[in-house]
């Protein structure tokens, strides 16, 4: 068992809490690094270029305007390279080769033919702005070392006809230093993060963990067969249902097994109680054969007799067998009785006229009454004869000579009989045992019995889904009570 408790470290709870949620976190971390670069690069890019385009535009404007509208070329390119200094931009001018009235060479920083020839990257740039169109391109400079933008815009001379080109490029100052020192940042963010997180995963997993293990301490000493082992775990989530599941669980264990031993002290009595019962008659039947075989009885009476009481030991051994069969097929929960509509006034008018002949030996009234002339109930005639037959005769059986017993029959909510005999009661005692198999009080009335005719009596109620409660007083005589569902005909047979 102790190797079983040996768990390797990668394969512990707690290994595994933290390693997916470090994984998260620094999948977490990495994802929000590229989202905010790529976020970063793009707003500053769009700043960058569009405070580009503008500027580039004013001094398309001003050279328009101070230079080709006044056809004053002198000191033009001495302007522009104060506006390169000013604003720290790279500014091109570049005559339209393909306008009407090209803007004079005096105001040419680059001509087309040097861009076409030595800076074909830009050549596409200056060409759209031919066209009229403001672009920009982005890309790296290796004599900055970093990133540039440039844009281009168009020159427009009279008539508003594009007469030139004007480039500016940029470097981006300070992307770089920035996107690294927030790289930076980010991961140093990260390393916290997951130091913390290395303490809130500790916790976190103490609070499964510990739990877990009770739950699992409590199923292995069940498994060892300790059924009054709980977890002993309150909480108001899926673990404490689980743990909930798991007590549950401990004491259904605890009743089967209490049950099984029940059972099995059940089947113990019931083998030691059948030898006890057969060994008496067998015990006779071989006396009184030995006695005829040896020839010790010779007398035609005497011989008649020993042959009467042989024969009565086996019916009696016959009644035993046969109550044990019909009380384990009873007990057998997947045998039914087969039900059909029974009349219970004509069941014990049967029962009256076959107990009528014990009853006057004793003279003892049997009285009947019913609040109907027809109660009706789902069931098996020959059963219901059986068990109401089996109270009658032991009311009969333990009265007094000159005593009554007392029938009613009524049909309200439920269907109830009741059997009340004036006899000589039964004990508070013997009242908890009397529907146990073999069960026989130590009475003289009780020496011929097989103790199973109580049992067998229940067994029968609660197959009509009925059942049976005694009251008894010692001296004052017992009721039995039995009540079963109720079953509707109809009006027209009341």
């Amino acid at each position: 068992m102790s190797n079983d408790n040996k768990v390797r470290v990668y394969n512990r709870l707690f290994f595994k809490l933290y390693l997916n949620y470090a994984v998260m976190l620094l999948v977490t971390a990495i994802l929000i690094c590229l989202i905010f670069t790529q976020l970063y690069k793009n707003t500053t890019m769009k700043k960058e270029r569009e405070q580009l385009i503008d500027q580039a535009s004013n001094i398309s404007d001003i050279i328009t305007m101070k230079f080709i509208n006044t056809r004053n070329y002198q000191g033009a390119l001495e302007h522009i390279n104060e506006w390169q200094k000013i604003m720290n931009l790279d500014i091109w001018t570049i005559s339209n080769p393909y306008a009407a009235n090209p803007m004079d060479e005096r105001m040419e920083t680059n001509s087309y033919a040097e861009i076409a020839d030595g800076y074909k990257e830009y050549l596409d740039l200056v060409e759209n702005a031919f066209k009229n169109k403001k672009v920009y391109s982005i890309a790296y400079d290796e004599i900055y070392q970093t990133q540039t933008i440039t844009v281009s815009v168009p020159i427009l001379g009279v008539n508003r006809e594009v007469v030139g080109a004007l480039l500016s490029k940029k470097p981006v100052e300070g992307l770089k230093d920035i996107i690294n020192d927030s790289l930076s940042l980010i991961i140093f963010s990260s390393v916290v993060a997951l130091g913390i997180s290395f303490i809130i995963v500790i916790i976190f997993a103490t609070e499964l963990s510990l739990p877990i293990a009770r739950m699992r301490a409590t199923a292995l000493s069940l498994a060892a067969g300790n059924y009054n082992s709980k977890t002993g775990i309150k909480r108001n989530d899926e673990l404490g249902d689980l743990a909930n599941t798991v007590d549950i669980l401990s004491e259904k264990l605890l009743e089967n097994e209490i049950q099984r031993k029940n059972l099995e002290q059940m089947r113990l009595d019931f083998f030691a109680n059948v030898s006890h019962e057969l060994r008496t008659p067998i015990t006779v039947l071989r006396a009184y054969t030995e006695t005829l075989i040896d020839g010790v009885v010779k007398e035609e009476d005497k011989v008649k007799q020993y042959y009467e009481r042989m024969l009565s030991e086996c019916k009696s051994m016959e009644r035993l067998v046969g109550d044990l069969m019909l009380l384990s097929k009873m007990q057998n929960p997947d045998f039914d009785i087969e039900k059909e509509p029974v009349n219970l006034v004509q069941v014990f008018d049967e029962i009256i006229r076959s107990a009528g002949a014990i009853a006057e030996k004793k003279n003892i009234k049997i009285e009947i009454t019913k609040d109907k002339p027809v109660i009706m109930m789902l069931g098996d005639y020959d059963r219901l004869r059986q068990m109401f037959m089996i109270i009658l005769d032991n009311a009969i059986k333990f009265s007094d000579e000159n005593k009554s017993v007392y029938i009613n029959i009524s049909n309200t909510d439920k269907i109830k009989v009741s059997i009340r005999d004036e006899g000589i009661g039964i004990s508070e005692n013997d009242l908890k045992f009397i529907f146990e198999k073999f069960y026989k009080s130590r009475l003289r009335q009780n020496a011929s019995g097989s103790g199973l005719g109580l049992a067998i009596a229940k067994q029968i109620a609660i197959k009509h889904g009925g059942n049976i409660d005694v009251y008894s007083v010692l001296g004052e005589g017992s009721t039995f009570t039995f009540t079963f569902p109720p079953y509707d005909i109809g009006e027209d047979t009341l």
